[in-house]
C-alpha cells in the first residue's frame, strides 16, 4: 500500500489544492488527514468539503474542534481565537457536524494517526523534541504513529533498547525492531522556514517513509486571508513559511 498522510491544511485551499496534485502523480492508494483541516485560513468549508471526498479517515485537531464548538478556544493566542471565531462563522452546519465526528486516534493494521500525542489526545499537546515522546512511545503498539500539530516535519525514533533520538525529515526507512514518530508537518501553514505545501508517502512494501513540498501561490492565499479580515500577520506568515 501507498498512502498519502497530511497534516494542517488550515483552510489554506491553494496548498490543499497544490498537495493533491502532488499525490495524483504518485499512485496513492489511500489518503489519511492528521487534523487541523481548518483555522488560519480563508477558505474552510471549501477544505473541508475536499477532505472529506478524499480521506479514508482523517483525526480530529484542535482547532477543527473549537470551530465546531467542541474545544474551548481560550487556549488559543490572540490571533489564532480570532480565526477560530471567524471559521465557526463561516462554515456551513454539515462542515461542523463533520469536524464534530472526528476521533482522536485513528489508524490501520500498518500505522496509528493521531493530531498530538497518543497520551491524553484530547489536549492536543505538543510533540517538539525527544523529551516530549516518551508517552506516545509507550502506548504505540505498531512500528509507527503519524502526527502533526506544530507544523514542523520531523521524525523521532525509539531503538530496540529504548534510546529516543530524532531524524530530519526527508525519506526515511522502517527498520524491525524500532518505532517511529513521524510529524507530517504542515499543508496550509509551515512553520519549518520553507513557504512549500508539506506532504508524507508511506510505502509500506518498501517500508519507507518520506516527505515532500508542492509549490503553490502563496501570495493568492495571503491576500485571501487579508481580503476577509482576518489577522494579517496570519497571511504574511505563509511567504516566509514561519
Amino acid at each position: 500500500m501507498r498512502y498519502g498522510i497530511f497534516s494542517d491544511i488550515h483552510s489554506n485551499l491553494e496548498a490543499f489544492e497544490a498537495v493533491i496534485k502532488a499525490y495524483r502523480k504518485e499512485k496513492i492508494d489511500e489518503y489519511f488527514c492528521l487534523g487541523d483541516i481548518v483555522g488560519y485560513g480563508a477558505d474552510p468549508e471549501e477544505c473541508v468539503s475536499l477532505t472529506r471526498d478524499l480521506v479514508k479517515a482523517s483525526v480530529a485537531g484542535n482547532h477543527d474542534w473549537a470551530a465546531a464548538g467542541s474545544f474551548p478556544d481560550e487556549s488559543f493566542n490572540d490571533e489564532a481565537r480570532a480565526a477560530v471565531i471567524w471559521t465557526g462563522r463561516r462554515l456551513s452546519e454539515a462542515g461542523k457536524e463533520y469536524l464534530r465526528g472526528l476521533e482522536l486516534v485513528r489508524g490501520t493494521p500498518d500505522f496509528t494517526c493521531v493530531h498530538g500525542s497518543l497520551d491524553d489526545p484530547g489536549d492536543f499537546n505538543y510533540l517538539s523534541d525527544i523529551n516530549d515522546c516518551s508517552g506516545t512511545f509507550s502506548l504505540l503498539s505498531l512500528p509507527v504513529c503519524f502526527i502533526g500539530h506544530t507544523h514542523v516535519p520531523l521524525v523521532f525514533i525509539k531503538d530496540e533498547k529504548g534510546r529516543i533520538s530524532r531524524s530530519d525529515p526527508g525519506r526515511i526507512n522502517i527498520e524491525p525492531g524500532k518505532k517511529y514518530i513521524v510529524n507530517a508537518g504542515s499543508v496550509g501553514q509551515p512553520r519549518d522556514g520553507i513557504p512549500g505545501a508539506a506532504y508524507c508517502i508511506f510505502d509500506t512494501l518498501r517500508r519507507s517513509v518520506e516527505i515532500k513540498r508542492a509549490a503553490y501561490d502563496v501570495s493568492s492565499a495571503r491576500q485571501k486571508i487579508i481580503d476577509q479580515g482576518l489577522p494579517e500577520s496570519l497571511g504574511n506568515r505563509l511567504l516566509t513559511g514561519n
